[in-house]
């Protein structure tokens, strides 16, 4: 399954696709992850049509199967929060048109499924994006595509079809040999 996740913003929107792999040693593969900046100095209109222009090549390039996006979180700053909004529904509708089913997460959920800490830093999170991909610490790139990395393994994790169910113990440690710690 290849799922590409969105950090969205109206100077900078953060993607990445990953491959959902299944139960290795490391269930992800990275396929491409980026940062789309938009001038500050364009108008909003320009900036909008730019991050759907560029996502859609991303998403014509990759062909993901699900898109997870960051949800908007609401601070003091209503003209803010509006912004944002406008940029997570360009997204939303690349991928709509795109044909790929879309996701939300906040990001309190996307930074607690990657750190196990819902608080956690942006320097937090893109370290343990790195480990859970296995990135080069040479590969450079913005935060925002570090977040939209964490928000395709959140997405990943919490409706991958890599899960394996059993009915008993036994048979989990069957299916799952590789999440049991074995006693010496």
């Amino acid at each position: 399954m290849i799922i590409i996740g969105i950090d969205p913003g109206t100077v900078i929107t953060g993607y990445g696709v990953i491959c959902l792999e299944g139960a290795s040693a490391s269930p992800f593969r990275l396929i491409e992850f980026g940062a789309i900046a938009a001038k500050k100095m364009d108008t909003m209109p320009k900036r909008l049509a730019l991050i759907y222009t560029r996502l859609t090549k991303v998403i014509e390039r990759t062909k993901p199967d699900e898109c997870a996006i960051e949800s908007a979180f609401y601070d003091k700053n209503v003209q803010s929060a509006m912004k944002l909004g406008q940029a997570r529904g360009v997204a939303v509708i690349a991928a709509e048109l795109g044909g790929i089913s879309v996701a939300e997460y906040a990001p309190k959920v996307v930074k607690k499924a990657v750190t196990g800490n819902g608080s956690a830093s942006k320097l937090q999170v893109e370290f343990m994006v790195r480990k859970l991909l296995n990135l080069d610490e040479d590969e450079k790139q913005l935060p925002d595509a570090y977040d939209a990395l964490a928000v395709a393994v959140t997405h990943a994790l919490r409706n991958g079809t890599n899960k394996k169910s059993a009915t008993n113990w036994k048979q989990f440690i069957e299916s799952n040999p590789e999440r049991v710690k074995r006693a010496r």
